[in-house]
């Protein structure tokens, strides 16, 4: 797993990365029972997991990253039923045979596949599931966006069967929350890089290109693949 791609992102990561719709985590809620435990791994600053946690399961968040980690331990500062763990996809320390459902989001391509699924067959109950969840942005053809390609040769390699479903997840941005958007990505520039004010200075033009009344609307599509491990 990647470690370092996000160093000195996490509080950008949290302003401007989009959260995912109240019908995902009512669909991830029916796979399981209520007293289901559930492994966010990747878990950057807590999107999914804080959603899990407010809708009662036991949660344990494992990230890698020590500034993503941080942020993710305020995130989840006020459920007790939530606990964060730094470690990497391919080792947990998680007890054997510990947990429901495993979910993924926005990270499974930086796993190593291979490592991360003996180590979901460690730590999962039987027929417990895998979820991998991406947030996609949406082309004019109303498809995923060709740059998602990453993303689905993953979880094409992962997944052998997978029950696959997509929801809608129109966004708005301010000129802030976009900002912190685009400086939250794995190749985005630092402060201290060269080119980081011409990467400013060319997301504002996007933003003044597409935004109205100072609010921009991007359309994406969650797609979230499910499939029991056994």
């Amino acid at each position: 797993m990647s470690i370092d791609k996000f160093e000195g992102k996490a509080t950008h990561y949290e302003k401007g990365r989009p959260s995912y719709p109240a019908e995902v985590i009512a669909y991830l809620k029916a796979l399981v029972h209520e007293d289901a435990v559930i492994a966010d791994i990747g878990a950057g600053t807590g999107k999914l997991t804080e959603l899990m946690a407010q809708v009662g399961f036991e949660v344990f968040a494992v990230e890698p990253n020590g500034d993503m980690y941080a942020q993710l331990q305020k995130t989840l500062t006020n459920y007790p039923k939530a606990s964060t763990i730094l470690g990497t996809s391919e080792m947990t320390t998680l007890e054997v045979k510990s947990i429901d459902m495993i979910t993924v989001a926005q990270a499974l391509h930086w796993f190593d596949l291979e490592k991360f699924r003996a180590e979901c067959q460690r730590i999962l109950k039987p027929n417990g599931w895998v979820v991998a969840l991406y947030n996609n942005g949406v082309g004019q053809n109303g498809e995923v966006a060709e740059k998602a390609s990453h993303r689905l040769e993953a979880t094409h390699q992962f997944f052998t069967m997978p029950t696959v479903k997509e929801f809608e997840h129109p966004i708005t941005y301010t000129r802030s929350t976009w900002q912190s958007y685009m400086l939250s990505h794995s190749y985005s520039p630092v402060p201290s890089d060269e080119n980081y004010e011409a990467f400013v200075y060319e997301i504002n033009q996007i933003f003044d290109n597409e935004s109205k009344d100072g609010i921009m609307h991007r359309k994406l599509i969650t797609s979230v693949y499910a499939q029991q491990l056994d």
